[in-house]
């Protein structure tokens, strides 16, 4: 390699950055996660922007303001959500005063909250983080894939870091989401299945992308809840009370690799811990 290649190589090197998002954090076990592994996590991974989905953070339902100021105080930037942020009738008025909470943005415009915030990252960089939500087999809302396209319409065109978490149930509607979006945002994941997915990859105009991002929370379970009891509702169609497991704790999520200039995805890798550090 010649000096001018080590050269454009270095300066590509010196404006990248780093986003790390951390999948469903579940109760109070997806809690004691992140802030054992966060700070460590940020600094071996030198993570610039940090991004987590809450909206079971609060017993496996909901989010309250509390649990919303704890995880921002251990260093979360932005944290999205989805079906589950109504759960805690609390966190209404906190919406409206906390832009860093997200809910999906295609829920009428009458609910209190955002679907998209601009922050600055630790590089101080300007970055936008959109939330929207998927309509198969989810409650109603409004066209995810039309709201994504009037908010990024509305962005400044100086913001090129874009990150977007699609809280649907579907593969399909989120792969979708992730073509439709492909070129226009640095990175789309998504969540709510609780299920990480082996797919994640750049796609072909530069978006990052992981079908789900999985949960942050206990994986003796069924997506989070103590196993015996949702066997229990299969086996029987009778109404059970949902408890939030605790076994074999992981932390699930991606880092994805930006280039500031153009917020063009450079590369994305899955993040799985166990509660002993150890990969997932």
């Amino acid at each position: 390699m010649g000096f001018g290649g080590a050269a454009l190589l270095l300066l590509s090197l010196n404006h990248r950055m780093r986003i790390l998002f951390i999948g469903d954090i579940f109760a109070s076990t997806g809690r004691r996660l992140v802030a054992e592994h966060l700070p460590f996590l940020r600094e071996s991974e030198s993570v610039d922007l940090t991004i987590a989905n809450a909206e079971n953070s609060a017993g496996g339902f909901g989010i309250t303001p509390q649990i919303a100021e704890d995880l921002f105080d251990l260093g979360i930037h932005v944290l999205t959500s989805g079906n589950h942020i109504w759960d805690k009738r609390e966190i209404y008025d906190y919406l409206s005063r906390k832009p860093r909470l997200l809910r999906p943005a295609n829920y009428s415009p009458e609910l209190p909250g955002s679907g998209m915030a601009v922050v600055e990252a630790r590089n101080g960089v300007q970055c936008a983080v959109l939330n929207l939500q998927g309509r198969t087999y989810m409650p109603a809302t409004d066209c995810p894939f039309r709201k994504a396209d009037e908010l990024l319409a509305s962005l400044d065109p100086a913001v090129k870091v874009r990150f977007v978490d699609f809280h649907a149930e579907i593969t399909s509607e989120k792969m979708a989401m992730g073509w439709h979006l492909d070129g226009r945002v640095s990175a789309m994941v998504g969540t709510h299945t609780h299920v990480p997915t082996a797919d994640s990859r750049i796609l072909p105009r530069g978006t990052a992308f992981q079908t789900d991002a999985g949960m942050t929370g206990p994986y003796d379970s069924v997506i989070g809840v103590e196993k015996d009891v949702v066997v229990r509702k299969f086996l029987t169609t009778l109404p059970v009370r949902f408890e939030a497991a605790k076994g074999d704790p992981q932390l699930h999520g991606v880092i994805v690799d930006v280039e500031e200039a153009t917020g063009r995805a450079l590369a994305i890798k899955r993040v799985a811990i166990r509660a002993d550090g150890n990969p997932g």
